[in-house]
Order: structure tokens, then C-alpha cells, then sequence
């Protein structure tokens, strides 16, 4: 089943390389936005979210502040047989 994922990043953070390396190796399709590179993004996910801080994930319509593998894979669609 598809998912709609967004990870929003900057340059510097650690724990954003730590949600992409996660998501790679579950084999997870995303988007990455730069907010330290896009300043209007950065304005929209603070406008959307209250949230300064990064990586922030946007899964399927759900919000996960900070690197959390168990609340991104809570709102990941998976596939049911």
C-alpha cells in the first residue's frame, strides 16, 4: 500500500539522517524537504505544526516530531493479507 511521506530536515541534524536511514531500511518511500534550504517551507511547518525543532514526518496526514521508529511505523499503511 502506498504511503504520502514527508521529512522535513536540515543540514546539520542527526537525528534527520537517523528518520531517512530508518525509512531506507524499511524500504519506505518519502520526500525530503530542506527547511534550513527552503524558507517558506520552514514557515508553512511551523505555521501547520507549533514546531521549531527537526525532523518533523508527516505519514499519511499523522505528524511525528523528532526521530521515533514506533510512532512513524503506528501510522505507516502496511499491507494486510
Amino acid at each position: 500500500m502506498d504511503n504520502s511521506i514527508t521529512v522535513y530536515t536540515t543540514n546539520t541534524c542527526p537525528y534527520c539522517i537517523h528518520a531517512k536511514n530508518f525509512l531506507n531500511d524499511q524500504g519506505l518511500e518519502y520526500k525530503e524537504i530542506n527547511v534550513q534550504e527552503d524558507v517558506e517551507a520552514a514557515q508553512r511547518l511551523v505555521e501547520e505544526t507549533g514546531q521549531m525543532g527537526v525532523p518533523q514526518i508527516n505519514i499519511n496526514g499523522n505528524w511525528v516530531l523528532g526521530f521515533d521508529p514506533e510512532a512513524i511505523m503506528t501510522f505507516v499503511r502496511q499491507d494486510v493479507l
